[in-house]
Parts: structure tokens; sequence; C-alpha cells
């Protein structure tokens, strides 16, 4: 039981005999902890797409995707790199906005409103990056096979041995398990990281309902 639920029962206890917390004091408690679980919320999707963009940085200094060079510079890519920065930099204009509304809340219902406009804000940011991760590898593989040299000498291998289909059966099964892998990861770190602030932010919505009642 956290320092919040043993106040909330002193403010309760009609028959303790030391000082009592008023409805408007446990509320402020709540409404501080509220606001600094969505100001973490914001400096995490702010850190993670730091961390992200110097990991694509390093990968490109090293030339390990030197092979795909060309991707980089395609009009689709491009379109969606665009699409993409512009999202997020929405989702991290809400996550902001998300912070500053609950930090200058003065009434517990508004408060209750903006935990779940928060909560809602989470989980579609973190559906975005799944969708994200979907769609550039559906997008750079097609890419993959056609430019790289190792592919393409695997593909022409295949259609020299008649195994074209079986070898496109099996691109699609690996990328598919390599997907299914990546997406496991990425949820569990959400998990692990927004989740669990997530769960700390619905227990306070909670804190605040029964303080309604």
């Amino acid at each position: 039981m956290d320092e919040l639920e043993l106040l909330k029962k002193d403010w309760q206890n009609k028959d303790a005999t030391y000082p009592k917390l008023s409805y408007n004091e446990i509320y402020k408690m709540i409404l501080q902890k509220s606001s600094s679980i969505v100001k973490w919320i914001f400096i995490i999707s702010i850190l993670e797409f730091v961390f992200w963009l110097f990991m694509a940085i390093g990968l490109k200094a090293s030339g390990y995707n030197n092979d795909y060079g060309g991707l980089y510079t395609s009009p689709g890519f491009i379109i969606l790199s665009i699409l993409s920065y512009g999202i997020l930099a929405y989702f991290f204009y809400k996550f902001y906005m998300n912070y500053k509304r609950i930090n200058t809340t003065d009434n517990s219902k508004t408060l209750m409103e903006n935990i779940l406009k928060t909560r809602r804000t989470v989980k579609q940011y973190v559906g975005f990056n799944l969708a994200v991760l979907v769609i550039g590898v559906a997008y750079m593989m097609p890419y993959a096979i056609n430019h790289d040299e190792k592919t393409r000498a695997l593909v022409e291998t295949a259609k020299a041995n008649g195994e074209i289909f079986k070898y496109y059966l099996g691109v699609a099964i690996v990328t598919l398990i390599s997907l299914v892998v990546a997406v496991a990861i990425l949820l569990l770190f959400y998990w692990l990281i927004y989740g669990l602030l997530l769960r700390s932010l619905n227990k306070n919505y909670k804190e605040l309902k029964k303080l309604e009642v």
C-alpha cells in the first residue's frame, strides 16, 4: 500500500486522532503524481525517437546499409518518411499538451478526463510505431530482393532450378517470423516502459473515482 492510499484512509477515518487531510489535499497529491507520470511519458517518447535516430545514423555511417542507398532516395520512401516524422511530431505535441492540461487541471472530473485522453494517446502511439515497422518491412523487402546483389543471385539460381515459388515462400516465412519477433520485442519494451506508467496512471484514475463517491 503506497503513501497516497494510507493518507486517503487517514482522510476517511473519522476516529483518527492525528490531523486529517482534506479532499483538496489528497486531490493535489493525485494531480502531482499524474502530472509526473505524463511528463515521463513525454520524455521517454522523445528519448526513444532520439535512440532510433542515432541508430539509423550509426548504421549509415558504418556502411552497413550502403547496398540500399537508392532506397532512401526513392519517392515512396521519402513520402513514408515525411508522413512518419509528421505523425511522430503530432504525438510529441499531444504528449506535451496532455502534460500541460493535467498540470493545470483544477478539478477531479477534468483530471479524470485528461488521464483517459493520455491513455488513448499512448495506445495510439504504440499502435502507430508497430504499424510503421510492418509497413517499413513490407516496403523494403521487395526493394532488397530487386537491388541486393546476393539476393538477386539467389533469385536467378532459384529460377534456373525451377524453385522460384519455393524461394519466395521461404523468404515470406522468414520475413514473417522475423517481423513477429520484432513486434514481440517492441511490445515487451512498450509493456515494460509505457505499460507500467499507464498502470500507475490508471491507479490514480481509480483513486479519483473513489474520492468522488
